[in-house]
């Protein structure tokens, strides 16, 4: 697995192979900051369920201010530990070792908040929903932020959770991406979505 683009493009990444982590491909990947172009520039980044952390650093590498990186095991807090160090990226990424719930909790009381959120969790355990609402009841949302969910195809999200609303869906696969937003997704997106 490597960096698909940006100031890091083509460093390869330690991964963990028996680890049992997903990681996310790399076609869906370079899909995704396709969609999001330059709103990854200067953004705050929070990547939920990180595994390796390969969202979170593409986005470092692409231009994102900082990422935050929150993953419950061990071995892979290590691992994005170690990749943030091969990539010269310490003083921009933090790692928190915590399930998502308490990350949240604990990101907002130490009163951050994200650009853009990514939640990439375990298929088929209902922890994109549960991790949605945990954001709507936490203030780490920046003002005009998004929220992306990968989830496996035919998995059910609602359009609406409490002021979030789902304003695009894309499917590669057995891939799915959603995009929710607070309020009118910001001009880059709507412009990005027209062309493809």
């Amino acid at each position: 697995m490597r960096i698909i683009s940006g100031s890091r493009r083509g460093h390869r990444l330690v991964e963990w192979e028996e680890s049992g982590i997903r990681p996310m491909r790399d076609f869906v990947r370079s899909a995704l900051f396709n969609i999001l172009a330059d709103l990854v520039i200067d953004a705050r980044f929070l990547d939920l369920f990180c595994g390796t952390g390969s969202v979170g650093l593409e986005a470092l590498s692409r231009g994102a201010w900082e990422a935050t990186f929150v993953d419950r095991s061990r071995k892979a807090c290590s691992i994005v530990r170690r990749n943030l160090d091969s990539l010269g990226f310490l003083d921009q990424g933090s790692v928190l070792q915590r399930d998502y719930a308490a990350g949240i909790d604990h990101l907002e009381r130490r009163g951050k908040r994200y650009d853009l959120i990514f939640v990439g969790p375990p298929y088929d355990k209902g922890l994109a929903e549960a991790a949605l609402q945990s954001i709507v009841e936490h203030a780490i949302l920046a003002k005009n932020g998004l929220i992306i969910t990968e989830v496996r195809n035919k998995t059910h999200l609602d359009d609406r959770y409490g002021p979030l609303e789902r304003f695009d869906k894309r499917i590669y696969g057995d891939n799915v991406l959603d995009f929710y937003a607070s309020s009118e997704p910001t001009a880059n997106v709507r412009e990005e979505q027209g062309r493809q």
